[in-house]
């Protein structure tokens, strides 16, 4: 086998597996945070009582759900 080509088909491999790496780790990452969303209710209503806001529940759920839309629409 030509020494050239023995290089190309390095090269092409490196690149196919660094493709294949970050599709792989981005669909793994997508499906983590769809199981195990960053932010929930009680994160929230805390953050809000630091901020010096009393939370309603209206308010907690209207926030949630603008938040999941916004993770939809990306």
């Amino acid at each position: 086998m030509a020494m050239w080509l023995a290089v190309l088909l390095i090269i092409l491999g490196i690149i196919g597996g660094a493709v294949l790496g970050f599709f792989g780790a981005r669909r793994y990452m997508k499906n983590y945070f769809r199981d195990n969303p960053p932010v929930n209710e009680d994160m929230l209503r805390s953050m809000m009582m630091q901020m010096g806001q009393k939370p309603s529940e209206k308010k907690l759920h209207q926030m949630l759900a603008a938040m999941r839309q916004q993770e939809d629409t990306k």
